[in-house]
């Protein structure tokens, strides 16, 4: 089922970060970067060629329980200061609630934003949100939405593969300005207990992939899915035989894992580091997947400095469509 976009314009108030300090603002006066006009003119590719930059960024819940400086106002300049430096074109973000999402929408005003909470369909509950430069592309109004992670894709807030915690997976099409080329982004965030629910959510999303409207449209899967390269979940993404259920399975269209491709030997990729800042050892599971003929120039584990901006490292991609 697809949902439109969210705006966040019923916030009353929220805090921007405006060059490094936060500030308490309305919304509406906050919105006047979204009436700037039409984004502006791009000159059009006339080799067709399809290169972007992805990034994936688990930024933390607002826990009101993490000390004050590992709370959301801290960290915000931070987070955005870090976004701002690997300047993706596509962004999908996990853990954001509501406030954090409208605070990240207003404080990257050249980002367009499609998202809605996992717990309702609106507003409650974490975003697995996706964020776009408007300069760049447009989004299909047909196709983008929201499915949950569970035999009742459609119903919000479902769970029945044994995760206690709501599970969604994002989508949006993007179609270029410059070369006109469509792409599809889905941003998830699997559940980090349930291995059955991780092993279902990646036979759902394959089959998502495999249904999409515009078959021959490349494809990023990005997200937190709790699991490393090694794990039967992730095997199955990137159609490497494996054993879901106690049952032999591969996905024919597997994708692209776009770190491991350029650093197969590399030990230090720990992306979820619990606020350590380390990556000394192979605990990635935040991942950028892509389509097979994809060429990957690079791939990173972007690492924490202090302040930390969250207990996630941020990983990016580089890439050239086929």
């Amino acid at each position: 089922m697809s949902h439109p976009l969210v705006s966040l314009n019923p916030l009353r108030t929220l805090f921007l970060a405006v060059s490094g300090v936060l500030v308490a603002a309305a919304l509406p006066a906050c919105d006047k970067s979204r009436q700037l006009g039409p984004p502006k003119a791009v000159a059009v590719s006339d080799d067709g060629i399809l290169e972007l930059s992805a990034t994936t960024f688990n930024v933390r819940y607002e826990n009101p329980g993490d000390p004050e400086s590992r709370s959301w106002q801290q960290r915000i300049p931070h987070v955005v200061r870090a976004i701002r430096e690997l300047d993706p074109d596509v962004l999908g973000i996990q853990e954001a609630l509501h406030g954090q999402a409208a605070d990240l929408w207003v404080s990257l005003p050249d980002y367009e934003f499609s998202g809605i909470g996992r717990d309702d369909g609106k507003k409650l509950g974490e975003y697995s949100a996706i964020l776009y430069r408007r300069d760049r592309f447009w989004a299909d109004p047909a196709d983008s939405g929201t499915f949950w992670l569970s035999d009742q894709p459609a119903q919000p807030g479902s769970m029945t593969w044994g995760n206690e915690i709501p599970r969604i997976c994002s989508w949006i099409r993007l179609v270029d300005r410059a070369t006109n080329r469509g792409f599809y982004v889905f941003n998830t965030h699997w559940d980090h207990r349930h291995q059955g629910s991780r092993e279902q959510a990646a036979r759902l999303i394959a089959e998502r992939i495999d249904a999409r409207r515009h078959a021959d449209d490349p494809v990023i899967l990005m997200g937190d899915f709790n699991a490393v390269e090694t794990n039967p979940a992730i095997s199955f993404l990137t159609g490497t035989p494996t054993t879901l259920s106690g049952e032999p399975a591969r996905w024919e269209n597997g994708l692209l894992e776009t770190f491991l491709h350029l650093h197969p030997g590399e030990t230090h990729r720990r992306t979820v580091h619990g606020w350590s800042g380390s990556n000394r050892d192979a605990a990635k599971i935040d991942h950028v997947l892509v389509s097979p003929g994809t060429r990957v120039l690079s791939a990173a584990v972007m690492p924490n400095r202090e302040p930390m901006v969250s207990d996630h490292h941020p990983v990016s991609a580089r890439l050239v469509f086929p």
